[in-house]
């Protein structure tokens, strides 16, 4: 058997679509700043709680150590009320010191409480005012920081893969992807749902918050350098536009893309698909066989789930391959890529592999290899 897949026509327009609605757009801008909707993996700090006790603690801390300091120089100090600094009296000049506020009533007036004033007194005037306001700088500085690494992702990032959708489909697509050896930070996850883009960054992938049938959020995403894309939105007709625009920016990517009816499968590969996947039938078909045989079902789940049991894998020929039947490969092969077609391996065509070949293989789950 000899499959040729029809080559991808970007201009082509769908002519139908089982699916109304095709003017519905899902979009969810967090703003005109571009970098505001991409999501880089986060990382995990202490609850917002914990981090505002603590800056309390460390304030109470430098009151605290300042009304010591102040308490055992106490002779060194004048107070204009009675003239003697009592512990009370040293609380309350450490409180006006370290807030700026300086009323002038207590003062230090020999050398000692002066120099202890200079290099003690205010450098923990200083710390205790940045203690106040780290909240801000905090955000001034993690603004900076995300901004350096959103410019450093976009100035490396290269040949990697875009999910359009982090629904069930595209959640099962990346685990698939991080099972065969697919970095996490080479996986673009992009979704009109802030909080989904927030559970792919927790996921310890980029995040891109848009919809994907517009040419602007594809870009954030960086999809004109992309190599791979997996197209799988709720909705058909969604992902025909999703192709379509896809298609457009990248020309050499493989796309793939998921659908539910299998009469909008054309149109997919009309838009620019390399491979489509019919989500309804291919569950009602995998149904039906487990139906016949439950353990020829059971056998297909497993393959379809990649990490365990058997798992299907493309490689390419080995040099020591070259030249032999698919037959004499250590694993069972199943199919040979040649160029762009898929050959069965009883294919005549397929009887001596080829160099250049590439194979479709079962083999044990173990250890992702990349070839």
């Amino acid at each position: 058997m000899t499959i040729d897949r029809p080559p991808p026509r970007p201009g082509a327009r769908p002519s139908r679509l089982r699916l109304a609605g095709i003017g519905a757009r899902s979009v969810a801008e967090g703003g005109t700043d571009s970098d505001r909707q991409i999501a880089l993996p986060s990382r995990r700090g202490a609850p917002p709680l914990r981090q505002v006790l603590k800056r309390l603690l460390l304030a109470l801390g430098v009151l605290v150590l300042t009304t010591l300091i102040v308490w055992a120089d106490r002779g060194g100090y004048n107070d204009n009320s009675d003239g003697q600094v009592d512990l009370l009296d040293a609380a309350y000049y450490a409180t006006v010191t370290l807030s700026t506020t300086g009323y002038g009533d207590i003062t230090p007036v020999s050398d000692m409480a002066r120099l202890i004033n200079i290099f003690v007194i205010t450098p923990l005037r200083v710390v205790f005012l940045i203690i106040l306001v780290g909240t801000t700088l905090e955000v001034l500085t993690e603004r900076t920081r995300q901004q350096w690494r959103i410019g450093r992702w976009r100035s490396t990032v290269r040949e990697h893969t875009v999910v359009i959708g982090y629904g069930t489909k595209g959640r099962t697509a990346v685990d698939t992807l991080l099972g065969q050896g697919i970095r996490k930070d080479s996986i673009v996850v992009v979704d009109p749902q802030q909080k989904v883009v927030d559970q792919a960054a927790r996921d310890g992938l980029v995040g891109v918050v848009g919809d994907a049938t517009r040419t602007d959020t594809l870009l954030r995403a960086e999809l004109p350098r992309a190599a791979q894309v997996v197209v799988a939105p709720e909705r058909d007709d969604t992902a025909v536009l999703i192709t379509l625009t896809a298609r457009q920016l990248n020309k050499s990517a493989t796309v793939v893309a998921a659908v539910r009816e299998d009469e909008n499968a054309p149109l997919l590969r009309q838009s620019g698909a390399d491979v489509v996947v019919t989500s309804s039938s291919s569950a009602g078909r995998l149904l039906g066989m487990s139906m016949l045989s439950p353990h020829a079902g059971s056998v297909m789940e497993d393959l379809l789930t990649y990490g365990t049991g058997l798992d299907v894998v493309e490689r390419p020929v080995t040099r020591a391959e070259a030249g032999h039947s698919p037959r004499e490969c250590a694993d069972l092969v199943v199919a040979v890529v040649r160029g762009r077609r898929v050959l069965n391996y009883t294919d005549p065509e397929a009887a001596v592999l080829q160099l250049t070949d590439r194979v479709i293989t079962i083999r044990p789950a173990g250890p992702a290899t990349t070839g």
